[in-house]
C-alpha cells in the first residue's frame, strides 16, 4: 500500500528518528521514499549517511513533495511550523501529527481543507520494531489514508485505532511515557542484583532479559497479567514475598500515579493557538 508513496518527515529528533529507523527495517518502504527536514543540519546529515533518505532544505520541501507527512516537532514549534507549510499543504495529503498535546483541529483548522490529519503517539522502541502506537484519526481521512498510517506504525510494532480523541493524553502517559517507567525498573532491578553481589553486567542483562521475556510471554499467550502473575507465584514462595514488598510500596499506586501526571503533563503541552 505504501510503495507508491513518499513519506516525510518534518523533525527527525528522537521520537521522528525512532519511527523513521523502523519503517526502514521493516521494509515497507525504500529509503527513496523518504524525505526528511530536521532543524538540526548535523542530525539530518547523519541520517542521509547512515540511512540514505533524502535531506530537504526546508519543511515547506517536505510538505510539497511528500504524499504522508509525520510531523515530529517540539509542541512549542507547532504555531511556527503551520505558519511555514500550511500554504502548501494539498488535497489527498495526510498529515500524521506525534506531538504530544496537539489535537487534531489544531491542524486542520491551519492546513488545506481536503488534507487529512491523523494523530498518533508512538514510543521509541519503533527503532528496534517493538514500538507501541495509538492512532486517532480525524474526520476528513479517508479508510485508505487510515490504512497507510496504520501500516507505517505496524511496520515498527504494534498498534491500536482508538475513536475518542480525548484518550490521547492517556495513550501519552501510559505507553508514550512508559519506556522511561520501564527503564526506571531495569535500573532498579539491576542495581538490587549488584547490592546482593551480581556483577552490574550481568544484573542488568538479566533484568532487562526478565523484562522482556514477561512481554513477550503474556503477548504471545494471550494470558492476562494476573494470570501470568498467578502462575510464577507458589503460595508462600519467594515470588509471593517480593510481591507484599511491592504492595507495601504502592507500587500500582505510584504507576498509576505516574501516569496520570504523564497525562495531565500533555493535556498542557500546547496552548490553543492566538488569534
Amino acid at each position: 500500500m505504501l510503495k507508491d508513496k513518499t513519506v516525510g518527515f518534518v523533525g527527525a529528533g528522537n521520537m521522528g528518528g525512532a519511527i523513521l529507523r523502523g519503517l526502514l527495517q521493516s521494509g515497507r518502504v525504500d529509503k527513496s521514499q523518504i524525505v526528511v527536514s530536521d532543524i538540526d543540519a548535523g542530525k539530518l546529515s547523519a541520517l542521509q549517511a547512515g540511512c540514505g533518505i533524502q535531506a530537504a532544505a526546508s519543511n515547506a520541501e517536505v510538505v510539497r513533495r511528500a504524499d504522508i507527512v509525520i510531523l515530529g516537532v517540539k509542541p512549542y514549534h507547532v504555531d511556527a511550523l503551520l505558519d511555514e507549510v500550511a500554504a502548501d499543504s494539498r488535497e489527498g495529503q495526510t498529515f500524521v501529527s506525534i506531538i504530544a498535546g496537539a489535537p487534531v483541529g489544531k491542524f486542520s483548522a491551519e492546513l488545506h481543507p481536503k488534507a487529512g490529519v491523523v494523530r498518533v503517539m508512538p514510543n521509541t522502541p519503533a527503532a528496534v520494531l517493538a514500538g507501541a502506537a495509538a492512532i486517532y484519526a480525524g474526520g476528513g481521512v479517508s479508510p485508505d489514508a487510515l490504512a497507510e498510517v496504520v501500516e507505517i506504525f505496524e511496520g515498527a510494532g504494534r498498534a491500536v485505532v482508538v475513536q475518542d480523541e480525548a484518550l490521547m493524553d492517556a495513550v501519552t502517559g501510559l505507553s508514550g511515557s512508559g519506556p522511561a517507567y520501564v527503564f526506571l525498573a531495569i535500573e532498579a532491578l539491576g542495581d538490587a542484583g549488584v547490592q546482593l553481589g551480581i556483577a552490574r553486567k550481568e544484573a542488568v542483562l538479566l533484568a532487562a532479559q526478565t523484562v522482556y521475556g514477561a512481554a513477550k510471554m503474556m503477548l504471545e499467550t494471550g494470558k492476562s497479567p494476573a494470570e501470568l502473575k498467578d502462575m510464577v507465584t507458589t503460595p508462600g514462595g519467594t515470588t509471593a514475598a517480593g510481591l507484599r514488598m511491592l504492595e507495601k510500596g504502592r507500587f500500582r499506586a505510584v504507576l498509576a500515579d505516574a501516569v496520570d501526571a504523564a497525562a495531565s503533563r500533555s493535556r498542557e503541552l500546547c496552548a490553543p493557538r492566538k488569534p
